[in-house]
């Protein structure tokens, strides 16, 4: 998840312009990609933003390698709400989601990133279901907007585990639960 220097994981109105993005960190999320990930999870909000732009002309242009994983990765939805999905290789979980979210857990395979959902983060959060976490601090200051981790109802200790700086001025930093 990207967060300004305030901790903001989005600006006003859901509002993410302020992302800083370019070839460096397109080539960090490639490799991040690149054989690490085979499923992708989701909360509503941030399934229908990103179904509104990756199996689309303007995301597969922008960024054809992230737009192929992003179509070809299976992908879960959270949500409280049941509905169909319009984006090919998504499931919707909209009962015992943490039990599901556990039993996904526990199958054979790689890795199951999480892309923004701050909600669904929390309540992985609470229930211990999230491995590491990976917060990219911009270098910006928003004054406002919605901070990361809203609605934790509890203290969660994190251990660094590593951090990376990029030219760009974005840092890396990469947590694990403290045990």
């Amino acid at each position: 998840m990207m967060v300004s220097i305030d901790g903001y994981f989005e600006g006003v109105n859901h509002d993410l312009s302020w992302h800083n993005v370019g070839a460096e960190f397109n080539a960090f999320v490639h490799e991040q990609q690149n054989g690490h990930v085979d499923t992708i999870l989701f909360g509503h909000r941030t399934y229908d933003l990103m179904a509104s732009f990756w199996p689309k002309e303007q995301g597969m242009t922008t960024d054809p390698e992230t737009a192929r994983f992003m179509n070809e990765t299976p992908k879960i939805v959270a949500s409280h709400t049941p509905f169909t999905p319009t984006w090919d290789r998504t499931t919707v979980v909209s009962t015992d989601i943490m039990q599901e979210i556990e039993k996904l857990k526990t199958q054979p395979g790689k890795d199951i990133a999480i892309f923004g959902s701050n909600n669904l983060c929390v309540s992985l959060m609470e229930k211990d279901l999230i491995d590491e976490f990976r917060i990219m601090v911009s270098p910006v200051v928003l004054g406002s907007g919605n901070p990361i981790f809203t609605g934790l109802s509890k203290r969660i200790k994190l251990n660094l585990t590593k951090t990376r700086e990029f030219k760009s001025g974005n840092v890396l930093h990469c947590y694990i639960l403290a045990k």
